[in-house]
């Protein structure tokens, strides 16, 4: 039996009849005087055998009947079994219990939160002695019953995919429901987004038993492609629930000149009440425009909510260059009037000499009829095609006129060439004009499908030779070449064997000339392709989304082919992602152009609840304590009323000082813990500045180089950990790193006595004004003046340059420089003695023999150092490669400093392998 009272319910709740009695127990209770108070009187005696004809009792205080109700109220409910926020869910007795996800990017914004409620709904389920299974209808996969909790603890393994249920998972799903014998409870976390062909699966579970559907309020928001109109980045958006306004933020990410990645640009994304769709603007630089790889909604985790980048938003430059000026009124006839009309839409286009734009480095160079180059020009487009560019040349009358690549191969043109070209379907010619063959699998225009009205009246032919065939990639359908390409270097040679213009054939007039273009990377399309574009083609992924947006390596997965890669639905063979084709990069992302997102509509026979659940807590425990503390007070109570409570004062002094040492707090174990911590393992310190951003730096950097020593030297330290001057002891580290900071405030004269004790008992401080100024002890900046006052009451020896055979330039590591994030050699040590020299044969003084207790610099070494969790670096430092060595030089003198520290100077005593050699005899 089970009842409930708003969020309470009972497990007995017959046994709360009893509360009924309590008015009865007042008038008891009221009746019942209280003990009397007795006291020694000697003339009490004279009224011994007296008799009083009337007698009346007093009365119970109001208030301690009131206390003692309360009392039997409290055992009452207490043994009801209150629960606060029961599961008043429908139970289906012991029958199996299958907890459904829709498992895509729609619900991975709220996954913790449904991963919680499946958890507890299991384990409760598990103490029921139930079995479950779990199905994903993103991945159904066949279902096996196990106990309830055993599967609540299999549920880490469980993460959203990048796409949604389709029409043959939910049928795959559905069938996997039907072979399950027997009734069975379905729990269903919804991602609240409706998905066609999810009535069957949602049938089949209620033939079985009852359906509770599980689904946050909270509207599902995904972004569409980024398109690219009117020199700005358009991206719309759109959600589930349009009911009220809301807002959220756009990110632009792409990597900086430093090659590290970062927040290019932001803009406020805006859905209007009662609006289900929403677009932002984004005007970028060309340069800027180019290096976004991705944009993102600030906040939100899922793949929808992450558009990725691909070559749609980089606009190709292209150089046009023609052998002929264009005559006034014949503009149709001008060799490059096609190519800007193919070209404009998608490309920003050159103009000028080829010594002219060759510097501008363009993506591409096209030479519409050009014969003749100098020299110079020429040896300038060998170069520049051999470091990666794309020359693109068209044939005409002056090419088929010269006597270029006639007797051997050029370099700037694919293959050897007939003189005086070939004319077809002309008054003075046999044969009709030629139509286009089929293209060639092998051949980048593969799948292109072939106009019947693209005609060939004129041409240059290319000279038989062994390399031809390779290097035909379109023929007409007698066999002649069309377009021949070979590699040059890095880049290639293209030759279209035809004009760019219409005097030799109808090419230039069909949508194929454009096709061609995109499918030689020329132009970059700025939207999304058709399937018949990239027909015959393989794409291959790169990388690939999860269901939270996060991009991860595409691995194994293999190659598809073009048309599925635009129109297949995604799904374990199809992932959002970056796939790598022929000649560019293309982003197949989470929502289609037009794709709309449909809210989840439930019929009435089904129950919705929200993702919000409390846990159920048992109340029993807590009423029957109270009740122990009433009645404990009522003892109390009738104690002081019948007179028996009455405490002499010496009597009341005891119990007060007994009480005493209860009252007081306890005394903090922070001092101990931290001990223990600090001695456990070898562990690097860092002062606490009070900057919390300082602090967080130090941290990361002292962890960076406790790795750096794990994995380089035997040295294996603990995490580090930071030190408070005022409380914390010093000496149970052999190593501090101290951050200056101008805000930072002066040390006690306790604290400095401890400091002082620190370094003369051979511990290190590395004093680090992060300014790269430190010359003169930093004198020239605000934290090197903070420093000079900080280190004031300290006593420090004598401090000099480090000397280049210090022992710190070769502890572990042969050193001359010693950066972190500045660069800079000028750090301060312990100076050497006066006597100092060197020893015959020896490269270095035999130097002080102890460590020097503070090395001072400014190079902000820290940061240099700092690592996250995962092990990456937390800082820029430098550029490219030298900014990576830069880096390495400053983990080298790290692990040089904490080497030294705990070694000291034992290499100086090299300088006595001289005499040991000598006594020896050697």
């Amino acid at each position: 039996m089970f009842a409930t009272l708003s969020h309470i319910g009972f497990a007995t709740p017959w046994l709360l009849w009893a509360l009924v009695g309590l008015p009865v127990l007042w008038i008891l209770l009221r009746a019942v005087p209280p003990a009397p108070i007795r006291r020694r009187f000697p003339g009490v005696i004279l009224l011994l055998g007296l008799s009083d004809e009337d007698t009346v009792s007093d009365k119970t205080p109001w208030w301690l009947i009131l206390l003692r109700m309360l009392a039997a109220a409290a055992v009452i409910i207490g043994l009801a079994g209150p629960i606060l926020n029961p599961d008043t869910a429908e139970q289906q007795g012991d029958a199996p219990l299958v907890v459904i996800f829709d498992g895509s990017w729609a619900g991975a914004e709220g996954w913790p939160r449904r991963m919680e409620l499946a958890g507890q709904l299991l384990r409760e389920a598990g103490r029921e002695g139930r079995v479950a299974a779990v199905l994903s209808l993103s991945d159904p996969r066949p279902v096996s019953f196990q106990p309830a909790d055993v599967i609540a603890s299999q549920l880490e393994g469980v993460e959203p995919r990048a796409w949604g249920p389709s029409a043959e998972t939910l049928s795959r799903a559905a069938a996997i429901l039907s072979v399950v014998g027997g009734e069975f409870e379905t729990l269903w976390m919804s991602d609240g987004v409706s998905y066609p062909g999810r009535a069957a699966v949602l049938q089949m579970a209620e033939d079985r038993g009852p359906v509770t559907v599980f689904e946050s309020d909270s509207a599902v928001v995904a972004l569409h492609p980024a398109q690219f109109a009117d020199g700005e980045i358009l991206i719309s958006a759109t959600r589930s629930r349009s009911s009220l306004a809301s807002d959220h933020v756009m990110r632009a990410h792409g990597r900086d000149p430093a090659g590290v990645s970062r927040v290019l640009a932001t803009v406020p994304l805006q859905f209007a009440a009662g609006q289900d769709a929403a677009e932002v603007r984004l005007s970028l630089p060309a340069e800027l425009r180019a290096r976004v790889s991705r944009f993102d909604l600030q906040g939100t985790r899922s793949a929808g909510a992450v558009v990725l980048s691909d070559d749609s938003l980089r606009r190709r430059e292209v150089a046009l260059i023609t052998g002929r000026q264009d005559r006034e009124g014949l503009e149709l006839l001008s060799p490059l009037h096609y190519l800007h009309q193919a070209l404009a839409p998608s490309a920003d286009l050159l103009d000028g000499a080829i010594e002219e734009v060759i510097p501008a480095n363009p993506d591409v160079i096209i030479l519409a009829d050009v014969a003749d180059l100098t020299p110079a020009e020429e040896t300038a487009l060998v170069t520049w095609v051999e470091e990666g560019g794309l020359l693109l040349r068209f044939a005409g009358p002056r090419l088929a006129a010269s006597d270029l690549a006639r007797s051997e191969e050029h370099p700037l043109l694919p293959v050897r060439l007939r003189s005086g070209g070939r004319t077809v379907g002309g008054a003075m010619s046999w044969g009709a004009p030629k139509a286009l063959a089929p293209f060639k699998e092998e051949s980048p225009f593969y799948g292109l499908p072939v106009p019947e009205d693209v005609s060939i009246s004129a041409q240059v032919v290319a000279q038989p030779d062994p390399t031809l065939a390779e290097r035909v990639i379109a023929e007409l359908s007698d066999g002649t070449p069309l377009v021949t390409r070979k590699p040059l270097g890095q880049g290639r040679v293209v030759l279209v064997h035809v004009s760019a213009n219409a005097e030799w054939s109808s090419l230039p007039l069909s949508g194929l000339f454009v096709q061609m273009l995109d499918r030689l990377a020329v132009s970059s399309v700025t939207g999304q392709p058709e399937a018949a574009d990239l027909a015959g083609t393989t794409w291959q992924p790169q990388r690939v989304l999860d269901g939270f947006g996060r991009l991860h390596d595409a691995g194994t997965l293999p190659g598809i082919a073009g048309e599925d890669l635009v129109e297949a639905p995604l799904g374990p063979q199809v992932h959002p992602g970056l796939y790598q084709g022929p000649t560019r990069t293309l982003a197949r992302n989470v929502m289609q152009p037009d794709q709309q997102i449909v809210a989840a509509e439930w019929p009435s026979s089904v129950r919705v609840e929200g993702l919000e659940r409390a846990e159920p807590l048992m109340l029993a425990g807590y009423l029957l304590a109270l009740a122990l503390i009433l009645l404990l007070l009522d003892v109390i109570a009738a104690l002081a009323l019948s007179g028996r409570l009455a405490l002499r004062p010496n009597k009341a002094a005891v119990l007060l000082l007994l009480a005493l040492p209860l009252a007081q707090p306890q005394p903090a174990h922070a001092d101990d813990s931290f001990a223990l911590r600090a001695t456990a393992e070898l562990a690097l310190g860092y002062i606490r500045t009070g900057d919390a951003g300082v602090d967080q730096v130090s941290e990361a950097g002292l962890r960076g180089l406790s790795e750096t020593l794990f994995f380089r030297t035997s040295v294996e330290p603990a995490e580090p950990i930071g030190v408070d001057l005022e409380r914390d002891e010093l000496a149970l580290f052999p190593f501090l790193y101290w951050p200056i900071t101008e805000a930072q405030s002066i040390p006690s004269v306790e604290a400095y006595a401890r400091l002082n004790r620190y370094l003369r008992s051979g511990g290190m401080i590395l004093f680090d004004t992060r300014d790269a100024d430190v010359a003169g002890f930093g004198t020239s900046s605000p934290n090197g003046r903070k420093l000079r006052r900080l280190a004031e009451p300290l006593d420090i020896p004598a401090l000099e340059p480090l000397p280049v055979d210090h022992v710190l330039t070769r502890t572990f590591y042969l050193l001359q420089d010693f950066p972190g994030r500045h660069m800079g050699r000028d750090i301060w040590v312990e100076a050497a003695p006066a006597d100092a020299e060197q020893v015959e044969g020896m490269p270095f003084r035999n130097l002080n023999d102890g460590v020097t207790p503070v090395v001072i610099g400014g190079n902000d070494w820290a940061a240099a150092w700092a690592m996250d969790a995962r092990g990456n670096a937390m800082f820029p430092i430098g550029r490219g490669f030298s900014g990576e060595r830069q880096r390495e030089l400053a983990y080298r003198f790290g692990v040089n400093l904490v080497m030294h520290v705990l070694t000291g100077n034992y290499k100086s005593d090299q300088v006595h392998v001289p005499a040991l050699l000598d006594r020896l005899g050697q």
